[in-house]
């Protein structure tokens, strides 16, 4: 980009010309980062192991099929981050514009025949093979990536100290594109996360109060029109009425949320025993290897066990904290707060929804739950973190 100086991980070598062990690249890997992840990953696989070994009609007969994939994901998502590290996020930062543009034309693929509907939102592309693609969730990533790309820009350049109001809206604009198609599929919970994403940014970029101010007036002016023009699908109005009123349909629509309370609820202390949850072998929790997973950790594992996941998470976290306030460059700022909004309210939202404090937004617990597309984005999510983290910005 014009005006920005290139900057490349540069580490100390010895005489030898080969890294010294203090600058090698794995002891700058942030291992708690890296290993909290993995734990909730490795969590994940017994949990849905537990919540899906006894459903033939979605096992075909296989109690480890979803087992498997579990831990293909995994592998598959660490692959990408590893990859993710070894191209450099400032590397990446030169070809944005072209994965921003990708990740715009795969959402605008689910529009047409390509599409698929998967408990109500038309949000995925069938691959074959039982495999399938939900484009939103890499989505996240590109909407992150654009925005830090223009924000960070001119200051990293030393040509400003704050993102210009022209800047920001600029990247605003881009950022409303794809959240537009993700909200006409409808992908209600999507749409929030990304919304999120965006305050995170905007906030850390050191864009003026008065966007983030106006961001939020319109949002709940939005929210409030599309109330009342009617634009939500009805599957997603009784959900929000079951929230506001759990016993308002106990064998209909509240039913997802009273089953998730009760598994939890019966876990107690130290849980039922791993594989041994009445409500999760009974089938009574629907979509419990994806959207309610935690409903297995809290019946099974009980609270020590959930609130180890609690932990894990919380790790996660604070390590990302970490690297957002020790970076020298706004745009790896802006990356990994961007990160930190996506995770944190994807884990408020996933397990709020399981305790009846959010509404059911169909979010996938990061890391843990089930589900190719949001591993593969959680685990590229890290290799950003970690690129951060490792490189030093030197002038060329």
């Amino acid at each position: 980009m014009a005006g920005f100086s290139v900057q490349r991980y540069a580490p100390e070598r010895s005489a030898w010309g080969k890294l010294t062990a203090r600058d090698s690249l794995v002891r700058k890997l942030d291992w708690p980062l890296l290993g909290s992840a993995l734990a909730l990953s490795f969590i994940g696989s017994l949990l849905v192991y537990s919540a899906t070994r006894g459903r033939d009609s979605l096992t075909h007969g296989d109690p480890y099929y979803f087992l498997f994939r579990h831990a293909l994901n995994t592998g598959i998502g660490f692959a990408l981050m590893v990859g993710t590290i070894w191209l450099g996020h400032r590397t990446l930062r030169g070809a944005v514009p072209v994965l921003y543009g990708l990740s715009v034309l795969l959402v605008l693929a689910v529009l047409t025949p390509l599409g698929a509907t998967v408990n109500g939102a038309h949000a995925w592309i069938i691959i074959g093979g039982g495999f399938s693609l939900q484009p939103s969730e890499f989505t996240k990533i590109t909407i992150i990536l654009i925005m830090a790309m223009l924000l960070a820009e001119r200051v990293d350049a030393g040509d400003q100290l704050h993102p210009d109001h022209r800047t920001v809206a600029k990247a605003l604009g881009l950022a409303a594109v794809p959240m537009a198609v993700v909200m006409g599929m409808p992908d209600l919970g999507s749409v929030m996360v990304m919304v999120v994403i965006v305050l995170g940014v905007l906030l850390a970029s050191g864009a003026s109060n008065r966007w983030i101010a106006g961001l939020l007036g319109a949002g709940v002016a939005g929210a409030i029109a599309i109330w009342q023009l009617g634009l939500l699908d009805e599957y997603q109005i009784a959900r929000f009425a079951a929230f506001a009123n759990p016993a308002l349909d106990p064998a209909g629509v509240g039913y997802n949320t009273n089953q998730a309370r009760i598994a939890i609820g019966s876990g107690g202390l130290s849980g039922t025993g791993l594989f041994h949850g009445t409500q999760t072998t009974g089938q009574f929790v629907p979509e419990q290897q994806t959207d309610f997973v935690f409903t297995v950790a809290g019946e099974e594992l009980g609270f020590l066990g959930a609130g180890l996941i609690l932990v894990l998470l919380g790790v996660v976290l604070w390590r990302a904290c970490r690297i957002a306030r020790e970076t020298t460059e706004l745009y790896g700022t802006i990356v990994a707060a961007g990160i930190i909004a996506w995770f944190a309210f994807q884990s408020f939202e996933n397990i709020g929804m399981t305790l009846g404090i959010m509404p059911v937004a169909g979010l996938p617990l990061p890391f843990v739950s089930y589900g190719g597309s949001s591993m593969f984005a959680v685990w590229v999510a890290v290799g950003l973190l970690q690129s951060i983290r490792m490189q030093r910005p030197i002038s060329a």
